[in-house]
Parts: structure tokens; C-alpha cells; sequence
């Protein structure tokens, strides 16, 4: 049943508020970079991403409500559809691009210029909008009712409780602030160790340890202790099941990937010879079997989008305004246009073409995945490594190899990925905008200057964190993009250790077959288990609230929204002094970096138990937010 006529959204048709002003426009770009970068650095570190959205929302309140003293609703939307827009970006961007980095740190390559990462992101954000405006009046409107879109929902309802939007941003301040001092603290003054790591003698190859670090915690707290469990599984597996074993029937051999002893490995060498691989062969197969589920829903959305989109969307009111249909088609032919003639992006016309085609068919996709499971869960690691295997399997065939072929099939990715990315999340601002009653053209504008702003950006911050860690690494292990990388070498060499890949994939058929989502039990396989012991502390302190009896409905949803504004200004804190710590690592000051020189482990060291009670610490500052009164 269609059940958009019964709805009459917050701001009436017939009112008219300033939307698209120079301080929505200023404010969501600043937020577009704050929170892009934030959840790069983010994802880099522990392979996902988080939504802006909400936090978007708080800070524009707490700025345009308290200190401007400014009241549009409308203006507000516009500032987080802008400002989310950069954490989309970010999470399409980091799940590939980093490939590039990784080549050419082995010599296979020049290092992307920036010039390159902000076309290709550029491109990916255009044409993901692009493909979302005719999708809106099928999905949002008609759909209105069948198609919750949580995040979208649960921002219209932060939006429309404006009158609590200056404690509700205070809140998110306050996590950032919290979040912001102890980073420093732990990987700038190096007081403590921020990853803590005990190695289990008598049990050979297993360990345990936990990086003791704030937006773990939130992270944990904002996925859930049902996410965060799976996570945790899938770490179990690897580190006290797979791991010993190895351990225990390979001896002194030495076995492909590995080029040592497998005696003369420790925890961390055996994860990251072998356990990577099968982490691997698992997330892709988990990613594969989300979309083969998804198969129906995807054939039904096709088909309506395909009906819909030469139809005109009604003209007669404010709230049922797009961009015209003439500006979506000559915006993406251009677009596609220009992707095969710049000569710095590396892609030709059949690469253009793959792009235009598995685009609409994956924006359509995502579009629909975020409607029913919402952002956090939309399978888009799934969707790029379908579209490498594919294009990696065109390229190699037509005769575009080696490097030049991995490179193109990468870029290729990079777009498809972030094309997914944004069409998820301008699909659930454009759900906010139809709740509060906002312009839905002024929405897609908003869309277009975010992912401008974004893309201008995230190259500079890819850079930084190269320089000072470099992709890889155990302080930047970008597994995404890892992923990536291994699943385009592998289809263009053929060198995969494909024995260990395919345990993977035979590991996720199971675990599908016993009903548990794959693809959070494969990540937390893939990952090292320090990542997913601190989550699992978050998801268990929302388990708690979530719980607790003898407590009203709504008592209970203001404490668990409390955790997660909290959880989301500590994510965002992390992120963002994680990039000026990457600052002071590059800079010399004589033979040494300002990295080194800040550093005070050799003067003062707590120990990893020190690590651990200054986490505890940290907990129950998230305890204590929960549960004070709201003013």
C-alpha cells in the first residue's frame, strides 16, 4: 500500500524556510571534512566505517540554534546532508584507493597523485548522486512505510527535537574532547600503550590483547553487542582455534606464503602469513553470499527504477522538487566522458563503460540495502569485490595486464565503491528531508558540494597517513583495501594461496549455513582479535542499558542515544588527532621527527596493565554520560 499520501512531513509544503544558505554551506563543508577524515583514519585502522549523520545533525544545532541563534530546521538538514556526505566519500575511497599506495611501495608504481584521488572520488560522488535522484520518488516516497531507513529516520527525529539540540551537541563535544586527550595521550605522549597484547606460552600460537583506544569503544557501542559478538567469533577462531593449529602440525616447515620456520613465528606473524588469507577468502565469500540474497530485492528495484526514470517527478510543490532529469542524464554522460579522456584517471572506455553500467546496478542496490538494514550494514565491500573480480576478468581477457591492468581494475573499484557509498547515504539524507519536509533539490545540491569538498580532502589526508605509517602496517593495516589488493593480484597472477582463500570461502558457508551473519564473523577473522576484544566492551555496556529492567521505555532510548552521541564524538576525537599525530610524524626537527621528540615512553611507561585500567577509566566515563540527566 502506498502510504506516502497519508504522510505530512514536519515543515508544510506551503511553508518556505532558508535551506541553502552561506552557513549551511560553510558549516557542512567544515563538518564534510572533519567527519571524512575521522572516519578514513577510522577505517584504515579497523576496516569499517561509522555514520555522520546523526552527529551532523547535533553539532549544526548546538552552532546555528545556541551561537548564531538561528531557527530553520530545513538549514540544519542541509548542514548534515552536506557534512555526511564526507564520511561516505571517505568509507568508498579507503576501502580501495590504498591498493594504489601499497603498489607502489613495493615499485610496481608511481605513488597516485592527488590530482588522480580527487577525480576519482570526484567522479564516484557525482555519479552515485546521480543515479539516487530518479530512484527517490520510488524508494522514499512510494515506499514510504515498507522502507524504514533507520539512520534517516533517526536523524529526522534529532531534527525535529531541536530544542535539545544544544545538549545533545554538547554531548558529542564532550566525547571529542575526552576522545582527543587520551589519543594524545596514549600514541602521542606514549604514556601508556594504546594496543596491549599478552602472548599465551603454554598454548602455542594463540594470544590475546585488546587496542585500548576510544573509537573501538564507540564503535562497539554504536554497532551493538549482537555485531560486536559476531566480530569477536570470527577473531576466537582465528587466534585460539586456526592459529594453534597451525602452530602445532607445522613445526619447522616452511609453507607458502610464509618464508619461515612456522615454529619462529609469533601470534602476529602466523595472523599475518596465514590467517589474512583465509580472513580473505571469508569476507569475500560473505560479500558474494549478501548480494546473491539480496538477488530478489535487487531484480524488483531494478525494474522500478528502470520504469521510473524518464518519468518527470511532480513539479507541484516545494517538497516534491529534483534536480530535472536532463541535468542527471548529461550530468553522467559527461561524467562518462570525461573518466575515458582524462588522462589522469586511469581508466579507458571499457572501464568507463563497466562504471556506467554496474554503477546504477549497485547504486540501485545500495539505494534499497540502506532502506531495509541501514548504512552500517550495507554490503559495499561486497559490491567492489564483485566488480574487481569482474573487470579484473574483462581487462585481463582483452588484453590489459600486469600493472596497468591491477591499476585500472582498481580504479574501477575505487568508483564503483564509492558510488555505492554515497547513493546509500543520500538515499537515507533524502529519507530525513522527507520526514522534516525539506526541498529535495536543495538536498541534492547539498549532496553534489559535500562530495566536492570531500574529494578536494581526502586525498591530503590519504597522503598523510601513508607518509606516516604506511598502508600496511600494524598501525594502519587498511584490511579493506588489502582485500582488494589481494583479490586483483590474485585473479591477474594467479599467485593467491588459494588453498588458504578457500577455507575461507568454506568457513563462510558454514557459518552462513548455521544462520549467523558472515560478513561481521569474516571481518573479525581477518582482522587481528585486538580490534574486536574492545568493541565487544562497548557492545556489552549498550546490552546493559538496552536490558535493564524496572526502566520506561523512554528513559531507556534517552540513555542509549546519550551513549551513542558520546560513542560518536569519541570516534570522531581519535580520527582526528590520529591525523595530527600523522602530522608530527612527518615533520623533522633535526634528525628526528616531532613524533619522536613527544614521545615519553622511556620516562614514563604504565605498562600494558596500566593500558587496561586507563581503558576501564574510559568506560565508565561512557557509564557515567549514559546515565546522568539530561538538563
Amino acid at each position: 500500500m502506498n502510504q506516502s499520501n497519508e504522510y505530512k512531513p514536519y515543515v508544510p509544503a506551503d511553508k518556505v524556510l532558508p535551506e541553502i544558505t552561506p552557513v549551511s554551506i560553510v558549516l557542512g563543508i567544515l563538518l564534510a571534512v572533519l567527519f571524512g577524515g575521522a572516519n578514513a583514519y577510522l577505517g584504515l585502522r579497523v576496516g569499517m566505517t561509522v555514520s555522520a549523520s546523526i552527529p551532523a545533525a547535533v553539532i549544526s544545532m548546538g552552532v546555528i540554534r545556541k551561537i548564531l541563534r538561528r531557527d530553520s530546521i530545513l538549514e540544519n538538514n542541509i548542514v548534515q546532508t552536506i557534512g555526511s556526505a564526507g564520511e561516505s566519500l571517505a568509507a568508498g575511497a579507503i576501502f580501495t584507493l590504498p591498493a594504489l599506495f601499497m603498489w607502489a611501495a613495493e615499485g610496481g608504481t608511481e605513488t597516485p597523485s592527488l590530482v588522480e584521488i580527487a577525480l576519482i572520488a570526484l567522479v564516484g560522488g557525482v555519479i552515485g548522486i546521480l543515479f539516487m535522484i530518479p530512484l527517490r520518488t520510488a524508494l522514499i516516497v512510494q515506499e514510504h512505510g515498507t522502507l524504514p531507513y533507520p539512520e534517516g529516520k533517526a536523524c529526522a527525529e534529532v531534527l525535529m527535537a531541536g530544542e535539545e539540540g544544544g545538549e545533545s551537541a554538547s554531548t558529542v563535544f564532550l566525547g571529542l574532547g575526552v576522545s582527543a586527550v587520551y589519543k594524545f595521550i596514549a600514541d602521542g605522549l606514549c604514556i601508556f600503550p594504546s594496543e596491549v597484547d599478552f602472548e599465551i606460552k603454554s598454548y602455542k600460537g594463540s594470544g590475546i590483547g585488546m587496542d585500548v583506544l576510544p573509537a573501538l569503544l564507540g564503535v562497539g557501542y554504536i554497532c551493538g553487542a549482537k555485531v560486536s559478538s559476531y566480530l569477536l567469533a570470527g577473531g576466537t577462531l582465528g587466534w585460539f582455534v586456526i592459529m594453534p593449529l597451525i602452530a602445532l602440525f607445522g613445526g619447522d616447515a616452511v609453507i607458502y606464503p610464509g618464508a619461515d620456520p612456522i615454529s619462529s613465528l609469533n601470534p602476529y606473524g602466523l595472523w599475518r602469513t596465514y590467517i589474512r588469507y583465509i580472513g580473505a577468502g571469508a569476507v569475500a565469500a560473505g560479500g558474494i553470499m549478501s548480494l546473491i540474497k539480496s538477488l530478489p530485492l535487487i531484480v524488483r528495484t531494478f525494474r522500478q527504477a528502470v520504469k521510473g526514470f524518464g518519468a518527470k517527478a511532480g513539479m507541484s510543490n516545494r517538497t516534491t522538487q529534483d534536480l530535472s532529469m536532463n541535468v542527471v542524464l548529461i550530468g553522467i554522460g559527461v561524467t562518462a566522458v570525461f573518466m575515458w579522456l582524462c588522462p589522469v584517471i586511469p581508466v579507458n572506455l571499457l572501464g568507463a563503460i563497466i562504471i556506467i553500467i554496474f554503477g546504477f546496478f549497485f547504486a540501485t542496490v545500495s539505494s534499497r540495502m540502506v532502506g531495509l538494514v541501514g548504512s552500517s550494514n550495507n554490503p559495499v565491500s561486497g559490491m567492489a569485490i564483485a566488480t574487481l573480480l569482474i573487470s579484473t576478468m574483462i581487462l585481463k581477457a582483452t588484453g590489459t595486464i600486469g600493472m596497468t591492468g591491477m591499476i585500472a581494475s582498481i580504479s574501477i573499484g575505487s568508483v564503483i565503491c564509492i558510488i555505492a557509498a554515497i547513493a546509500g547515504d543520500t538515499s537515507q539524507d533524502l529519507k530525513t528531508g522527507f520526514l522534516v519536509g525539506s526541498t529535495p533539490k536543495n538536498q541534492q545540491i547539498g549532496e553534489l558540494i559535500g562530495v566536492a569538498a570531500s574529494a578536494v580532502t581526502i586525498g591530503g589526508v590519504l597522503y598523510l597517513l601513508n607518509a606516516a605509517w604506511e598502508y600496511g602496517s600494524e598501525q594502519l593495516p587498511a584490511p579493506q583495501a588489502m582485500l582488494m589488493k589481494m583479490v586483483v593480484e590474485g585473479v591477474m597472477n594467479g599467485n593467491l594461496p588459494w588453498a588458504l582463500v578457500f577455507s575461507g570461502v568454506f568457513i563462510a558457508v558454514v557459518v552462513e549455513i548455521l544462520g549467523i551473519p558472515v560478513l561481521p564473523f569474516a571481518v573479525g577473522l581477518y582482522l587481528p582479535i585486538h580490534l574486536s576484544t574492545p568493541m565487544i566492551v562497548g557492545g556489552l555496556v549498550r546490552l546493559y542499558f538496552e536490558k535493564k529492567k524496572n526502566e520506561t521505555e523512554k528513559e531507556r532510548k534517552r540513555k542509549v542515544e546519550n551513549g551513542v552521541l558520546y560513542s560518536s564524538g569519541m570516534i570522531a576525537g581519535e580520527g582526528l588527532v590520529g591525523i595530527m599525530l600523522a602530522v608530527f610524524a612527518i615533520i623533522k626537527v633535526g634528525d628526528k621527527s616531532l613524533g619522536d621528540i613527544i614521545n615519553l615512553s622511556e620516562t614514563i611507561n604504565l605498562g600494558n596493565w596500566g593500558g587496561l585500567a586507563i581503558f576501564a577509566v574510559l568506560t565508565a566515563s561512557l557509564y557515567y554520560i549514559i546515565v546522568r540527566k539530561n538538563k
